[in-house]
């Protein structure tokens, strides 16, 4: 469980997030939705502490992350390529993060096996440096990497962009298909309203850094209410 509490960060005169009080429970696919400068990314560097709150706190299952790093075990996530190490090839990136994490060569193998599809015979086997992949490539190496030690907290700062239509589509299974095999709870950003309640449990809009709306998602029963606010 993942609770908000008093959470406030302001850049001069632009509050970018303000939050008095919100929760997401276990299992939660939560699409975190709302126009440039809502201040989406804002949230998740702070529930990473890649980003000091001015005022509250945020608790990953009771620790806060900014006193303790118990939490980081726990969580993957990618938010940009700044995440990633782009002078090693895939290959030695996910071996890395097997070191890194204890898991052994061998499973981080077996578990590249399930994001073949999602690779689409471009990132595995190309002896590149993950530098000179394309913008679509570095995107799938970094949901790859926030996956493959099967954590229990997800998050994805607009996974859809730079992927082809093919692409997203896969992506969508992939990230529903983990939530079932793992019950983990996964939180995303998107621009793409028709992805996002494609997959997601539950919808929080943002506007002007403060969340206006927590919507349940069942049936994609957010639609309706998402496009109204945005427009056709």
């Amino acid at each position: 469980m993942i609770k908000i509490e008093n959470l406030r960060k302001q850049f001069g005169e632009t509050i970018a997030c303000n939050i008095p009080s919100f929760t997401i429970n276990d299992g939660d696919i939560l699409g975190l939705v709302g126009n440039n400068g809502a201040g989406k990314t804002t949230l998740f560097r702070m529930m990473l502490d890649l980003l000091k709150p001015d005022e509250g706190h945020v608790e990953l299952d009771g620790i806060d992350p900014s006193a303790s790093e118990a939490w980081k075990q726990d969580v993957g996530a990618y938010v940009d390529d700044s995440f990633l190490i782009d002078y090693l090839t895939p290959e030695e990136y996910f071996a890395f993060i097997g070191k890194i994490s204890n898991i052994p060569q061998k499973a981080i193998d077996e578990r590249l096996l399930q994001y073949e599809h999602l690779s689409g015979g471009e990132v595995f086997g190309q002896k590149k440096l993950i530098r000179n992949l394309s913008a679509g490539n570095k995107q799938k190496v970094g949901i790859i990497s926030a996956l493959i030690r099967q954590p229990k907290l997800v998050i994805l700062d607009e996974p859809f962009n730079f992927l082809d239509p093919t692409s997203q589509n896969v992506l969508k299974r992939t990230i529903t298909d983990y939530a079932t095999q793992t019950q983990a709870t996964i939180i995303i950003s998107s621009h793409n309203l028709q992805h996002t309640t494609d997959i997601s449990t539950r919808i929080a809009l943002m506007e002007k850094g403060e969340i206006i709306r927590d919507l349940s998602n069942q049936d994609s029963a957010a639609k309706e209410e998402l496009t109204a606010y945005f427009g056709d």
